[in-house]
């Protein structure tokens, strides 16, 4: 990553710097989204970018929703570090005010964009998937009504140290956190779903789970696809007898979960390989990206 995006031009990233003052950087107020492109474009733009701007509205920073100007900035951010695909972190930090907090509202917010190459994830993944390694690190309750993608990643980062000690690790599985109530929440860096009987279950926005933008759209096509959904409080020992469980994020997508991790006890998820309507709804949602199988 050679150029950043800093409000709204490309500089070296040595020269994206913020002032010490800026609120993002004292008290975390500020926000992100994470997508990728694919065919060069960014996938479901409008929808981070309404997510983005609705959790601006509630910290009292300053934000309009241009989505043809921010694909502009993101096409001349990846042309100057020469990429044809790429991850895409888009930060808004509330700027520089006062040392203290502030009782108003924001006025002078920057705007970071993080541009990198894809991570390159292992050709097998989508049909022999992931662990999921429960985590003894319960989800923070979320910072306002609804959980922000905020500065405020403290919980997700002590929860990768604590999943980096268990043997699952090694194999690449992604940790899970329940809410300190025992219900599952979310992973350290994506939503859970699991299926039993044929019905689809996803944990309540009311956990304090991050509405991902995957997961909605994971919503949709199930809908579209005649499955039945739920969304509500379970339990760890509903997803050791589930059918099939998978994760989602906006830049792994769809991602079955093969084995269940506890300590270091395993136990094997759909026969060790992707389930049949994980394999639907992955190939649905690929067809909405226009990526080929």
């Amino acid at each position: 990553m050679n150029y950043i995006g800093f409000n709204h031009q490309v500089v070296d990233a040595k020269d994206a710097v913020i002032s010490a003052l800026d609120h993002g950087f004292l008290y975390g107020m500020g926000l992100f989204e994470t997508f990728r492109t694919y065919k060069g474009e960014p996938f479901l733009l409008q929808r981070h970018i309404g997510r983005l701007a609705e959790g601006c509205r509630q910290l009292g920073i300053p934000f309009t929703e241009d989505t043809f100007r921010l694909r502009g900035w993101i096409q001349h951010v990846m042309g100057k570090n020469e990429l044809q695909e790429a991850y895409i972190r888009y930060t808004v930090t509330a700027g520089e005010d006062i040392l203290g907090l502030p009782a108003g509202e924001y006025s002078h917010p920057n705007h970071l964009l993080y541009i990198k190459e894809l991570p390159r994830l292992p050709g097998t993944l989508y049909h022999e998937g992931k662990g999921l390694q429960l985590l003894n690190l319960p989800r923070n309750t979320p910072e306002g009504p609804v959980r922000f993608k905020s500065l405020h990643y403290m919980n997700n980062i002590l929860a990768k140290r604590e999943l980096a000690g268990y043997a699952s690790a090694a194999y690449g599985a992604e940790g899970l956190m329940l809410t300190r109530q025992g219900e599952i929440a979310e992973g350290i860096v994506s939503n859970v779903f699991f299926i039993k009987n044929n019905i689809l279950y996803t944990p309540d926005v009311a956990t304090g789970i991050l509405p991902g933008i995957t997961r909605e759209m994971v919503l949709e096509l199930a809908h579209a696809a005649g499955l039945q959904t739920e969304e509500g409080m379970y339990r760890w020992e509903q997803l050791t007898e589930a059918d099939e469980i998978f994760l989602t994020n906006s830049v792994q997508e769809i991602v079955p979960v093969t084995a269940l991790w506890r300590v270091n006890d395993r136990q094997t998820v759909s026969d060790g390989c992707c389930g049949r309507l994980t394999a639907l709804l992955l190939e649905a949602y690929r067809e909405r990206t226009g990526l080929p199988e």
